[in-house]
């Protein structure tokens, strides 16, 4: 097992990338709620980060929608088929926790949808940002509601900004 680390400057803040044995494990923001111990990240390279790092600068300039990087988030089964969901959710749109629970087969899973949510490791690749509360309210996020506001704002179609300014 071979876990490296990098950083990158992005418009939400400087984000630490790790990966093990060429997958990627988690992107945390500076300040991340349930940040492991940085020891954990393991060594810090520049190599092997190239196409994470093209990928997300795509993104953050508008022209990336869909992740394409080899991923291997730790977790249980059920946060595993929570982030399945969350990799489904499109560009642009959002879900409440009480969909996901009831995609999953049992509405009344919500709140254990929105704890697997909130600990999701690969922030923006797994767009746990794209979770919001049952009445559209933007709800808890790793990162800071105000970083979960940018991503959710950047995605947004230029029509729905033309509308919210209305």
């Amino acid at each position: 097992m071979s876990r490296t680390h990098t950083t990158m400057e992005t418009p939400v803040g400087e984000l630490t990338i790790v990966a093990e044995d060429g997958a990627l494990t988690a992107i945390y923001f500076p300040s991340h709620k349930r940040l492991p111990d940085p020891s954990d990240f393991g060594a810090r390279t520049e190599h092997g980060f190239e196409e994470a790092k093209a990928q997300l600068a795509e993104y953050f300039a508008g022209e990336r929608r869909v992740f394409s990087l080899p991923l291997a988030p730790k977790g249980d089964a059920f946060q595993q088929k929570v982030r399945a969901l969350l990799r489904a959710i499109p560009y642009g749109q959002t879900r409440s926790y009480g969909q996901l629970a009831a995609e999953l087969g049992d509405p009344r899973l919500a709140q254990a949808v929105g704890n697997a949510n909130g600990r999701n490791p690969l922030s923006i690749v797994v767009p746990c940002h794209r979770v919001v509360g049952a009445d559209g309210s933007l709800t808890g996020y790793a990162g800071g509601l105000e970083r979960k506001r940018f991503l959710l704002e950047l995605e947004e179609s230029e029509e729905a900004k033309a509308a919210r300014l209305f």
